[in-house]
C-alpha cells in the first residue's frame, strides 16, 4: 500500500508543482464551493494511478487543485463510498495521498440526516462524533510511522 500512494504522489506531485495545506472532500451538497476555488490544475481520478474512480453519477470525479481563502488547497470533487463495492483500504487510499501531497487539516463534507426540530435541510454543522455502522474500520491495519502517529493503513 504504501508503495501505491508514494507512487500516486509523485504522479501528482509531478503534475502540479505545488504543496497545498489544506484538503477538502466535497460530499453532496457543497460541489459549488468548486466555484470558490482559484483554480490552477484540474486532473480526473481516471487518469490517477491507483485512484479508485467514482460511480456515483453526482459526483465529477477530479482532484482539483488551487487557492481558497488565501490557502492552497487540493479538493476532492466526488468520492467513493463503501456501497460502491471499494473496501476500507480503496476508500482512504485519496486521504492517504493528500497526506503525503502537504495537507495539514482536512474537511469532509456530507449530506447527512439528522432528528432536530430546530435544522433545517441545508443547514452546515460540525460533527464532533459519530456511529460507524460499517463492517470494516479505516483505521485496522498496520500503524505506518510516514503517514502519522495513529494513521493507519
Amino acid at each position: 500500500m504504501l508503495d501505491k500512494i508514494k507512487e500516486t504522489t509523485k504522479f501528482i506531485k509531478d503534475i502540479v508543482g505545488e504543496e497545498p495545506e489544506v484538503g477538502i472532500i466535497l460530499g453532496t451538497g457543497l460541489g459549488a464551493l468548486v466555484n470558490e476555488i482559484d483554480i490552477s490544475k484540474t486532473i480526473l481520478y481516471e487518469n490517477i494511478p491507483n485512484f479508485p474512480v467514482s460511480t456515483v453519477e453526482s459526483h465529477s470525479g477530479k482532484l482539483i487543485f488551487g487557492t481558497l481563502g488565501g490557502k492552497r488547497v487540493v479538493v476532492m470533487q466526488g468520492r467513493f463510498h463503501y456501497y460502491e463495492g471499494y473496501d476500507m483500504q480503496q476508500i482512504t487510499f485519496p486521504v492517504r495521498v493528500m497526506k503525503f501531497l502537504g495537507i495539514k487539516k482536512l474537511f469532509i463534507s456530507n449530506a447527512s440526516g439528522g432528528l432536530r426540530k430546530d435544522q433545517n435541510i441545508s443547514d452546515l454543522m460540525i460533527l464532533s462524533d459519530h456511529i460507524s455502522l460499517l463492517p470494516d474500520n479505516p483505521l485496522r491495519g498496520k500503524n505506518l510511522v510516514e503517514l502519522d502517529q495513529g494513521f493507519r493503513i
